[in-house]
């Protein structure tokens, strides 16, 4: 079933455009209310659902109207404010809760936004429940008689809760005393509590973007914008940077001469760490987008590997399919499933710490087997939908690329799923050559156009 509102991470979009305007988000809450409705406690009280939110100000907007169609359902409502995304999903997983909502366009700018469902066990919503709710809001709004309207209240010590649910993921036998570390917190919904997490476990935390204002999150900083923390780091003379993104669900890091990892690289060092201690559960699972040099080291080091489609929900179905644990992006999402249901850019720092933590090194030596491939990128604008999986003269410039990269490279073709764009992507040892043959294919995907 082809999903009218709800992309991979939600419903998203421009604040005042649908689908975020005020009166599509009512309606949604209010869709969202009556299928948790449908599936009303066994001892019959209301269903309960707790909304958090990251920094921007569209924020209070959009979590009134939310709590609005909610309460009409019938539904009680518990109120966080900012909020970590994961921190989201793991107090409506501790508090036992029917769903969570996060109101957040992660790393895009302060004028987006977005509304994305975690289900009672702390995972991102079935597909078949966001098929339900898809299917409500075709039907007018709907409230229920004031008897049986639902309540709404605010969660004190949400926060606590969070900073010591990700301090309980640090190994107890460690502390971070004697590091000084760089906390890059994208003005996003971690400014409060990341630092207070590393602080707690002993490191001297120099926190930058920190202040938040409601229209500076991702704004020239996070995890998406890494100048900032690299310039801290050398600056303080910090052994690393972590750099977070809007909501707090991605990591990028950088080592004491600033020099930067991704999650790839990030993840290498999480598998290599549990591999050494005897501990990997199976293997890793990646994307369509993770470094071909990964791949070839997890090879060498007899781990399985897998892709997924790109996307943190698909990879985490797939490490579910696959009964392992630690899968990524190269963007930056971790997940760690026995540490928490969904990638924690907070959790995964403390992870990728406790790695370098055992031998004492600098993130550089730790992954200094792993060299990335240069991988080139070229967005190709299409007028119309194109198949170019069928296509002789696009699938004859695959097979002639890959043929010149001799096994020691990939060539991939993907459209995007938000803009008529078609991403041609190569990877190889050479950068040259990789430049060259992604140059090609994108000019036989234009002339096809």
């Amino acid at each position: 079933m082809t999903r009218k509102y709800f992309g991979t991470d939600g419903v998203r979009g421009l604040v005042g455009q649908m689908p975020i305007t005020p009166d599509f988000v009512l309606r949604l809450g209010n869709a969202a209310g009556r299928v948790l409705a449908s599936h009303r406690p066994a001892d019959g009280t209301h269903p309960a659902v707790l909304i958090g939110k990251d920094t921007r100000i569209s924020g209070y907007m959009l979590e009134s109207a939310l709590q609005a169609g909610l309460a009409a359902a019938g539904v009680d409502v518990l109120l966080v404010g900012p909020m970590p995304t994961p921190g989201v999903a793991y107090l409506t997983r501790a508090l036992r809760l029917s769903a969570g909502v996060m109101i957040s366009a992660s790393h895009n700018p302060y004028d987006d936004n977005g509304i994305k469902f975690f289900s009672a066990d702390g995972q991102k919503l079935p597909d078949e429940v966001e098929h339900e709710i898809e299917a409500e809001l075709d039907k007018p709004l709907q409230s229920m008689p004031s008897a049986s309207l639902g309540r709404a209240r605010r969660i004190e010590d949400a926060a606590g809760r969070y900073i010591e649910f990700c301090k309980s993921k640090f190994p107890v036998e460690f502390d971070l005393k004697g590091y000084k570390i760089v906390l890059d917190c994208a003005e996003g919904a971690a400014y409060d509590v990341a630092p207070k997490v590393f602080r707690e476990l002993g490191a001297e935390v120099i926190a930058i973007a920190n202040h938040p204002n409601g229209m500076n999150i991702n704004d020239h900083c996070g995890a998406t914008h890494t100048k900032a923390m690299v310039a801290a780091v050398l600056e303080h003379k910090a052994h690393f940077g972590l750099a977070l993104d809007g909501d707090a669900d991605r990591l990028v890091m950088c080592d004491a001469d600033g020099t930067l990892f991704d999650g790839d690289q990030l993840m290498y060092a999480v598998v290599k760490d549990r591999q050494s201690r005897g501990v990997l559960k199976g293997g890793a699972v990646g994307t369509l987008m993770t470094n071909f040099a990964l791949e070839k080291r997890f090879a060498e080091m007899n781990i399985p590997f897998a892709r997924a489609k790109v996307g943190d929900r698909y990879v985490f179905e797939m490490l579910k399919e696959k009964g392992w644990e630690v899968g990524g992006e190269n963007s930056g999402h971790l997940l760690c499933l026995d540490k928490h249901t969904t990638g924690d850019g907070i959790i995964s720092a403390l992870q990728v710490l406790a790695a370098l933590r055992r031998p004492s090194v600098s993130l550089k030596n730790f992954t200094s087997e792993l060299t990335l491939y240069p991988q080139i990128l070229v967005n190709v604008r299409t007028a119309t939908k194109i198949d170019f999986a069928g296509n002789v003269g696009v699938q004859r410039a695959v097979a002639d690329a890959e043929a010149k990269l001799a096994g020691q490279g990939r060539v991939l073709l993907r459209a995007s799923g938000t803009e008529p764009v078609i991403r041609v992507m190569v990877e190889g040892e050479d950068h040259a050559l990789v430049n060259a043959l992604a140059n090609t294919v994108a000019d036989t995907v234009r002339a096809a156009a």
